[in-house]
Parts: structure tokens; sequence; C-alpha cells
């Protein structure tokens, strides 16, 4: 049976503009983060960060790694996160322009609240970097991030095979789209059906249900799929948008004790992503470097902040609302399944006690991770 329940990405509507540089500086000094920003002024990199519940990244990796760069460069970095609430996030950028930010850095969380804060920095003349997602029709200078478009190929082409490796007769595929106000969902979905659909098409897959989840919401994910397999009990694989909704739809799955049989994407590398895959419940997920994707972003404020030439190498990204070109620094991401989990411990992006705790340490030990 093909069962398609179909839904539609909300984009915000934005402009765009290009701005220049400003001076440097040598002060330094700690990076924070908070529901409502306040206290730093003066010249300083601003960075607001989207929430603390899609990804553990926002709090664990990003504000260190980008604070990291800046102390290096004795430049004074303020980073907050607008905990997921989008009047947060505007009024954030809004303080750190008026109170002199020469630079931002944004992740943001919808189009309409990352445009309204693009808009209050060019006003100023402020520079804007779009980081991880780019906020459509909004017109920043720059965009770093990975190849969405890849990251969903690497999803599907992983499930094929997690498929055939299962030996899955008939695959009836259900799909959790990210949240449907973060562009890089869409960019995800679009990569990741560039394969499936093919196969639904020509009847060697059938295309069970497909939906988004707002805000990337683990208790929206496990409602969802809940509802999704009362409705199509013979879901049989899951393209999961990320490892947090995987990890919702595992729990959903152990509930009928069809864990493990079910392969289930996810993105991100999180540790508990990696101690799914290590128990056979998650079958892949995609690596996308923080540290390097923090770097890229970081360079370029630096050299933005000191009103030197751009070093980076970028590429023409078109928005695809404006239609305009945004120079973007495009990095490259990884699948990992089972058999890539131990180079992640052994070039550092995951620690051996952070992996391997009690209940997989005998999984570990057979991947001889040290």
């Amino acid at each position: 049976m093909r069962t398609k329940l179909l839904a539609l990405a909300a984009v915000g509507l934005m402009a765009t503009t290009v701005m220049t540089a400003c001076d440097g500086s040598d002060d330094s000094s700690d990076a924070s983060s908070g529901a409502i920003a306040g206290g730093e002024t003066g010249a300083r990199v601003g960075v607001i960060l989207p929430d603390t519940k899609s990804s553990t990244r926002w709090t664990s990796d990003d504000p260190k790694f980008l604070k990291q760069k800046f102390d290096a460069a004795k430049i004074k970095s303020d980073i907050k996160n607008a905990q997921g609430d989008p009047e947060n996030f505007k009024r954030i950028g809004e303080q750190m322009v008026d109170s002199g930010a020469k630079v931002l850095i944004i992740a943001n969380l919808d189009a309409d609240s990352g445009k309204a804060v693009i808009d209050a920095a060019h006003a100023k003349h402020v520079p804007v970097i779009d980081y991880d997602r780019m906020t459509l029709n909004g017109g920043a200078d720059y965009y770093v991030s990975f190849d969405g478009g890849k990251v969903g190929q690497a999803q599907a082409g992983s499930l094929q095979g997690c498929i055939k490796d299962q030996n899955i007769k008939d695959p009836i595929v259900a799909e959790l789209n990210g949240s449907p106000t973060d562009n890089n969902a869409t960019l995800f979905k679009t990569g990741y059906d560039q394969l499936l659909q093919p196969l639904y098409d020509d009847g060697r897959y059938t295309k069970g249900p497909d939906q988004w989840v707002p805000n990337w919401d683990e208790d929206e994910a496990t409602a969802i799929f809940t509802q999704m397999l009362t409705q199509q009990p013979k879901i049989n694989a899951v393209l999961a948008a990320n490892d947090g909704i995987a990890n919702a739809v595992i729990a959903v799955l152990k509930k009928h004790k069809m864990n493990g049989k079910v392969p289930v994407t996810g993105q991100d590398a999180t540790v508990q992503g990696l101690q799914n895959i290590l128990a056979g419940d998650q079958c892949m997920t995609v690596l996308k470097p923080f540290q390097p994707e923090a770097a890229a972003a970081a360079d370029l404020a630096i050299d933005l902040y000191n009103g030197t030439k751009v070093r980076a190498t970028t590429v023409p990204e078109k928005d695809p609302e404006s239609g305009a070109y945004v120079p973007m620094v495009a990095l490259t991401p990884r699948a990992i399944t089972l058999d890539g989990i131990k180079d992640l411990v052994d070039d550092g992006t995951v620690t051996k006690d952070q992996l391997c705790t009690a209940k997989y340490a005998a999984k570990c030990a057979q991947l001889d991770i040290k």
C-alpha cells in the first residue's frame, strides 16, 4: 500500500543586503548564554544560538569551539542562546547591535526572527553570518554550513544499505522530517527524497507516512510516530531527520518490541545517537563535525571584525525564497554506521568515557574502542 502524508515547510519573507566590516579589538571575555541578552557592551562578535532542545550541540559544542577561536584571536565574544523563543532571539540580536557588536553570527530559529535580527544589524552596518541554517530571504552576508542535500542523500543511501543488510522485504518507509521552519530540514528532505522517490515510483519501496516535526521536538516526534504506527503498523523502515527524532522513534518501537528490527536513520552523531547504533536500534547517523564548522564561521567573523580581506573559500548558494546568492563556506558531511564509530573515538570526536558507559562497554570492546 502507499500512504502519502505530505507536509509543506513554512518559510518567512526576507531581503538581501551586503554590508561592510568593522574595526578590531584586543579584548577578550567569557562567552555567555541566557534567555535574555544583557551586560555585554562594546566591540565584540555576537553569537545567537537557537535553543537547547533540538540538539545538544547548541549547549555542549558550538559555544565552546566558537569561544576558543575568538579567545585565541583576542577578540571579545558574546554567545547567547535564545532558548527556543523567536521573540527572545530578536531581543538578543537587537541588544547586541545596539550595544556595539561589530559582527553577528546567528543560527536562526525561524525566518521571521532571523530576518528581524539581520535587518537590525544591517541598519547599523553590522555584517551577519548565517550559521548552520540559512535565513531564507534574509540577506545575510555569508553562510557557513554543511551541504544539506548531501546530508539527506547520506541518510537515504545508508537506509537503503540497512534495509538490504536486514533483508527487509517490501519496505514501507516512514519519514519524520525536521522542523518546517528550518530551511535545513527542507534541504535534508530534498536530498533523501531524491534517492527514495524513484524507489517509491517503481514499487521497490512503499512510501509510508511523511510528516514534519515542529521545532525538532522529541515529544512531538513521539506523538507523531505513535500515530503513524497506529495508522500503518507494517512500517518497517524510518527516515528520521536527526538523532533526537530517531531516539523518539526508537522509544516507540521499543514499546512494540520492534526496535532493532526496523532500521532508523539519524543525524548529528550525538553520543545518544552513537549509543543507539551500538545497541543495534539505529542504523546510522550523519557526522557534521561541529569544530570545523565553528572554526570556519569564527574565521569569517574575525576577518570581518578586523576589516581584512576574507580568507575563506566560498561558493554561491542560492536563497530559494529571494533568488539571491549568498557566499557560502560549504562543509562535507559523512555517514556513520557501526563500522565508523571507532574512527570517531580515535580522532577525538567523542571520547570512550562518553560513549562506552556500562551498557555499551561490551560492544565497544568488540569494536576495539580504546
